[in-house]
């Protein structure tokens, strides 16, 4: 940004008055203290994204109080952008703040908006860009709240609703969330907890068909940190040492792991991409999963792929507590035994009927059946 865009935003800044509501301080994720109005009636999101967290607290219309956003909702999960469109029209006539989350929103049109609060994602690595908007917010003495449904899922996710309950207005709304969530969490870490037995090797990969080669992975961090929960041995893990990865294919073939899980978000008319979300057909995921992986030379040597012990989920499980279902749908894969009366899918349909304000539809979850991929029928 240069001098001239600068002095303009300063400009803007002090156009912003203070009006006389009452205000409250809460701590945010970071461990900052940010005083906001009691209720805010102007929000601004860093990521559209966040609206899978804000839609699980906000009873009625969850967009009535977002004043902008950037358009990465739009952008990787048109889908879910549909069917809320559908339900609340006026998703349409929020500002749109750029294309692709935090890094792309420009802060002059920011604080044209006059927000009473932005509400920010913490990042596994910031960027100048995002670090010039907290700048210049501050500058204009527009507070700002940083969540974290991204990063530190397992440590920071029941803090991060508690927050956005706070500033929404909806504490007791987070807390039945939050019990929610927890009950399912806990379940799984106290009946591993108990569990001697060995851990099943697992290769991860995100995003089949986005990329020809093999294979993108995530560890330490985003559904990578899930899997470990779940009991899964990643065959990543001693080569991988930061969030995300790439294994090629030789260590691939070398691991054979014992199962095999893909991520994606392919929409029904999208080719190249594993077909998984709303308005997608398990028969439409199904079909995808197989062509994908007869393209990729090291899965088509892995056992796991012939032997019922392949999976795909959809990738956006990682941005919201709705990842409670894939941390369930990789601990009922990989221990069907130890978690017989538990249903990924029946806890899907639990959160979308409490919580959520728009229907469950589509393939979030898949299980390839044994002898599938090697029929190639």
């Amino acid at each position: 940004m240069n001098f001239k865009s600068l002095r303009r935003a300063l400009l803007l800044c002090s156009l912003v008055i203070a009006s006389g509501v009452n205000a409250r301080t809460l701590t945010d994720i970071t461990g900052r203290q940010v005083t906001i109005p009691d209720h805010p009636q102007r929000i601004v999101l860093g990521e559209s994204r966040m609206l899978y967290s804000v839609a699980l607290l906000t009873p009625g219309n969850p967009l009535q109080h977002i004043a902008g956003w950037p358009l990465d909702l739009k952008k990787y999960d048109p889908q879910t952008w549909d069917i809320f469109a559908r339900q609340f029209p006026e998703i349409s006539r929020i500002p749109a703040l750029g294309l692709d989350g935090v890094n792309d929103m420009n802060p002059e049109k920011v604080i044209a908006l006059k927000p009473d609060l932005v509400i920010l994602p913490q990042l596994a690595r910031g960027s100048e860009n995002s670090l010039l908007l907290e700048k210049m917010l501050a500058a204009a003495s527009i507070p700002v709240v940083k969540i974290d449904l991204r990063v530190a899922l397992l440590k920071n996710t029941e803090r991060s609703m508690a927050l956005l309950g706070e500033i929404l207005n909806q504490p007791r709304r987070a807390a039945d969330f939050n019990r929610f969530y927890r009950t399912h969490m806990q379940r799984i870490g106290e009946r591993l907890a108990h569990y001697h037995g060995p851990k099943p090797t697992v290769l991860l990969q995100l995003h089949l068909g986005r990329r020809s080669e093999c294979c993108v992975t995530s560890v330490n961090g985003n559904l990578g940190e899930l899997l470990r929960f779940a009991g899964g041995e990643n065959i990543a893990s001693q080569q991988v040492k930061g969030v995300f990865g790439r294994l090629s294919e030789e260590s691939v073939i070398a691991a054979q792991p014992d199962f095999y899980f893909a991520t994606g978000t392919g929409s029904a008319d999208e080719t190249g991409a594993l077909k998984l979300g709303p308005a997608v057909t398990p028969a439409q995921t199904r079909q995808s999963l197989l062509t994908l992986t007869g393209q990729q030379n090291a899965l088509k040597q892995l056992t796991a792929l012939s032997n019922g012990h392949t999976a795909a989920l959809w990738h956006n499980f990682y941005l919201s507590p709705w990842h409670v279902v894939a941390t369930e749908f990789f601990a009922t894969t990989l221990y069907p035994q130890l978690f017989r009366d538990v249903d990924p899918e029946q806890t899907l349909q639990q959160m979308f009927r409490e919580f959520l304000p728009i229907p469950l539809s589509g393939s979030y979850l898949y299980r390839l059946p044994p002898s599938t991929a090697a029929s190639g029928g």
